[in-house]
């Protein structure tokens, strides 16, 4: 995700749009506010990129099946979604959200808009595909028609029998100052829960060096609570780097034990790795090894032995409304 390319004019442009700022946002976590114990650690294990690929199903799907991965997102214009559908409706307890997808950036490998050309010509390159990049995006495609298309992926998805746990943005851009509003308009509409970070930020305040913009955010994430949709403390997107296994799993127990009580949602990319995803993409290893790590039993016997939570989003949302109703 490239959350933070945009992070410091997208605060700024929020408090356009919201006018009220929570002062005593920092006082709780979002976990403490959804009802846990002071003193938590929730943890979303998020698999993006689910149905871009068979590899990716199957490395999201035994992630979760058999590993500490809470929750998948789904790129619906994209061709393998019709297995993952099958799967999910023999499997509906899964967390499954949609990856609001509005770029199509692998040179061999490409999609166009489910809402199609005629509906969202600024989304479509001269192949007839999404755009490679954020900034072509943001150069060619009005936020009338991000939102089309965002509205029209929801309603495929939901036609196809998959019902959304979230909402969330592939290469983040959702999270582009033009695009912002109509992302979490969607989201409150329908309520679905948006992907959206509020609370102390540990990582992704350091990833957008905005560590002094925090009351800004809460603008943001008031504004979805207050709309009845729950929130999360932190983002890690990036949450290992390391050349070998070993030094990767000794990054992601790192992060786990030095990270703040609150909720925090951690990507990951998990692939099952073969010759023919070498022609999709280079990063066939790395997302090799975080399904790997999802999997190790070291990293789980770590979580039960930290007493960390793992959670959904499913959960998150059910959380919310039962604490929505206790206020009312």
């Amino acid at each position: 995700m490239l959350v933070n390319r945009y992070f410091r004019i997208l605060l700024v442009i929020f408090m356009t749009f919201t006018g009220f700022a929570d002062k005593d946002a920092g006082a709780q976590t979002f976990a403490e506010r959804l009802g846990w114990p002071e003193g938590t650690k929730a943890v979303i294990f998020h698999v993006d990129d689910a149905g871009m690929s068979h590899n990716s199903n199957m490395g999201a799907i035994k992630a979760i099946e058999d590993g500490v991965a809470t929750s998948m997102s789904i790129m619906m214009p994209c061709p393998w979604v019709p297995e993952l559908s099958a799967y999910l409706k023999e499997h509906p307890q899964v967390d499954a959200g949609i990856h609001l997808t509005l770029t199509a950036e692998w040179k061999k490998y490409r999609w166009g808009p489910v809402a199609g050309k005629p509906a969202v010509p600024g989304l479509v390159d001269s192949e007839g595909c999404l755009w490679h990049s954020v900034a072509d995006v943001a150069g060619h495609a009005s936020a009338d028609e991000v939102e089309t298309e965002m509205r029209a992926q929801i309603d495929k998805a939901l036609a196809m029998g998959i019902k959304p746990t979230h909402l969330d943005s592939h290469m983040g851009t959702c999270f582009h100052p033009m695009y912002l509003e109509r992302y979490v308009k969607v989201g409150i509409e329908k309520q679905i829960p948006i992907l959206m970070m509020g609370g102390h930020m540990q990582h992704i305040g350091a990833e957008a060096e905005a560590a002094a913009l925090k009351p800004m955010v809460y603008l943001i994430a008031n504004r979805v609570w207050q709309a009845g949709l729950p929130v999360i403390d932190d983002l890690v997107t990036s949450p290992t780097s390391a050349d070998s296994y070993e030094g990767r799993k000794e990054q992601l127990i790192k992060l786990l034990r030095e990270m703040k009580p609150g909720i925090t949602e951690i990507i990951v990319h998990c692939t099952v790795q073969t010759e023919v995803f070498s022609h999709i993409s280079g990063s066939g290893p790395k997302r090799e090894a975080e399904t790997r790590l999802m999997r190790d039993p070291d990293i789980r016997k770590f979580i039960e032995n930290e007493g960390i939570i793992l959670t959904t989003w499913r959960e998150l949302m059910e959380r919310r409304q039962r604490v929505k109703k206790e206020s009312e």
